[in-house]
């Protein structure tokens, strides 16, 4: 028993010192990529819901199992489950909806999956700890946290390799997001309670923005001005000036918000607050709450609006989605898998 105990600990940093000298320029289906029975970084939970841009498919992930699960959202029903995850952190949809990306902080990869048959196409070794993913809006670029090595790892989608990694950060978790002019990147430090903004041509952190408490989702209106930050510390949503990096606004919401997702338009702003199984909905004209929708359970930061906002999609602790009509703010349906709760 001995024995073994200590084999184990010295495995761990050693992935270490195998997986990050060599991030850049690792890419290949063919490599494997070490899966630790007991996963990376197992005591930092969350999910992530990604949308197709037709709108027909949703997939979903919960970093403690090791599946994802394909919703056909025109029907309603489950129709796929992927096996082979360790903790599978963020799912985002790439080359206008033909293939997904999943990021895996225990495998220490992001791989590539294609939409028609489901199957792993490619999987790129980014380093144990990678958690939350943006893609640049040409689409050729992807920004990948990595929480155990306080950097974003910058991924060439069109070459499928690491190109360059930015250090600087302190435990970025899920929260990333590129501006709309792809200019900066916009990353949450969960040590610290900052945000790191990122000139995307420079690769160097030009501005930290502080204030928060155990930040958790971001969002960034369409003309950049305007940073929104959920707190879980302080049961709050912070409206940030990104210019001078001041919070202008402190909107109170309800137990434990995780995210901060806004509308297509700009218009409203959706706050999921995990505790209260409920999701505020704020104006985002003059910050008020203008309705709480309940019959989630445990909201966090995985929230999609429909590309004419007038459904949400919101993954619950079962995986199941819930859909949100946003005109009347109500549920109108659950997508699950009826023969099994996750």
């Amino acid at each position: 028993m001995f024995k073994k105990m200590k084999v184990k600990s010295i495995w761990i940093p050693l992935l270490f010192v195998l997986f990050i000298p060599n991030v850049i320029g690792a890419s290949s289906i063919n490599s494997k990529s070490p899966e630790l029975a007991t996963g990376f970084d197992t005591h930092i939970t969350n999910n992530s819901l990604a949308v197709s841009p037709d709108e027909q498919i949703a997939i979903v992930s919960d970093s403690r199992e090791q599946s994802i699960l394909v919703y056909d959202l025109t029907k309603g029903k489950l129709r796929k489950k992927i096996d082979g995850f360790g903790s599978p952190r963020n799912i985002v949809f790439i080359d206008g909806g033909s293939e997904f990306i999943v990021s895996d902080s225990t495998l220490g990869t992001i791989r590539f999956y294609s939409l028609k048959n489901f199957t792993l196409k490619d999987e790129v070794v980014v380093g144990p700890g990678a958690f939350g993913t943006a893609v640049s809006p040409d689409g050729k670029t992807l920004y990948v946290n990595n929480q155990a090595h306080n950097s974003v790892t910058v991924v060439d989608l069109e070459k499928r390799k690491p190109i360059d990694v930015i250090t600087g950060f302190a435990q970025p978790r899920q929260g990333i997001k590129v501006s709309s002019d792809g200019k900066y990147i916009f990353v949450t430090n969960f040590q610290g309670d900052k945000v790191s903004i990122v000139d995307a041509a420079t690769k160097k952190i030009i501005r930290e923005i502080t204030g928060f408490s155990s930040i958790r989702g971001i969002s960034i209106t369409a003309d950049g001005g305007t940073l929104y930050a959920a707190n879980s510390g302080r049961n709050s949503i912070s409206a940030v000036d990104t210019l001078d990096g001041k919070i202008k606004g402190e909107i109170k919401v309800g137990r434990e918000p995780y995210g901060a997702v806004l509308s297509p338009d700009d218009k409203l702003l959706f706050a999921s607050n995990k505790a209260d199984h409920t999701i505020d909905v704020i104006n985002v004209a003059d910050h008020r709450v203008v309705k709480t929708i309940g019959g989630f359970k445990e909201p966090r930061q995985a929230i999609v609006f429909s590309q004419d906002g007038d459904q949400a999609y919101v993954l619950n602790r079962d995986l199941s989605i819930a859909r949100v009509d946003v005109k009347t703010y109500t549920i109108t349906d659950i997508i699950q898998d009826k023969q099994k709760k996750y």
